[in-house]
């Protein structure tokens, strides 16, 4: 079963939401039946680095309110990503543009790392407090999964990777999707926010109860140690 997550790096609700989902995921027995796809999505996609920007500074202007403000607001998030075990530090954060980093995740999903790709850049922007919008701080952060130099460059100056992340951030726009993160199970339930482990175990057992039964699998007519036929212990003849 398909489970497709819309999300942003710059989204301190995405990293907490992938954390949760994850642990919901890990205690289902039908895990090794689901497949999951990320998807791109910028939240803002007019931000850039700009020298001296904080996430408090960017808060106190888009929402009118005094950077005291805008800290207080800030702390719950971090108090509830403390709870789920992580950590965000919004004094060291870096505004930037989550384009590139969104490249990585797709080139990355080919390589069978998206899930490990994107933890590395929540890292290096909630905790680590570096640019994402850098190269060499995406260089770094796509070696330290095991990918060359080369690799890393090629893929951020790939056309192919750029139209995949338009495309998602388009299919979004299509299916309305105005907020994240956001999980779509099976194209059948939506799921948006940060939602508590229980929650996400409880929409996976409906959609996957009801996929089970829209797809069964292959019914075997015979016994499958029958005649004429090769298995892991040599041939039937």
């Amino acid at each position: 079963m398909l489970i497709e997550i819309w999300s942003d790096i710059m989204c301190p609700f995405c990293y907490i939401g992938k954390h949760h989902f994850e642990k919901a995921l890990a205690s289902v027995d039908f895990a090794n039946q689901i497949k999951v796809a990320y998807k791109s999505y910028q939240l803002n996609p007019e931000t850039h680095f700009t020298p001296g920007e904080t996430v408090y500074s960017m808060l106190s202007k888009s929402k009118g309110m005094p950077i005291e403000q805008a800290k207080e607001m800030t702390s719950h998030v971090v108090k509830m990503a403390k709870e789920t075990g992580l950590t965000i530090d919004f004094d060291s954060n870096i505004p930037a543009n989550t384009f590139k980093s969104h490249i990585l995740i797709h080139f990355a999903e080919n390589k069978g790392k998206a899930s490990d790709m994107k933890e590395r850049l929540f890292e290096a922007h909630f905790v680590s407090g570096l640019n994402i919008e850098n190269d060499d701080v995406l260089l770094q952060v796509g070696e330290s999964l095991g990918f060359s130099a080369e690799e890393i460059k090629d893929a951020l100056s790939s056309e192919q990777y750029a139209y995949a992340v338009k495309q998602d951030i388009k299919e979004a726009q299509h299916i309305g999707i105005r907020g994240v993160p956001f999980y779509l199970f099976d194209r059948k339930y939506a799921v948006s926010g940060a939602q508590p482990v229980a929650s996400f175990v409880e929409v996976l057992e409906k959609s996957f109860s009801e996929w089970k039964a829209n797809n069964p699998g292959i019914q075997m007519l015979n016994d499958q140690d029958g005649d004429a036929s090769c298995g892991p212990d040599g041939c039937t003849f």
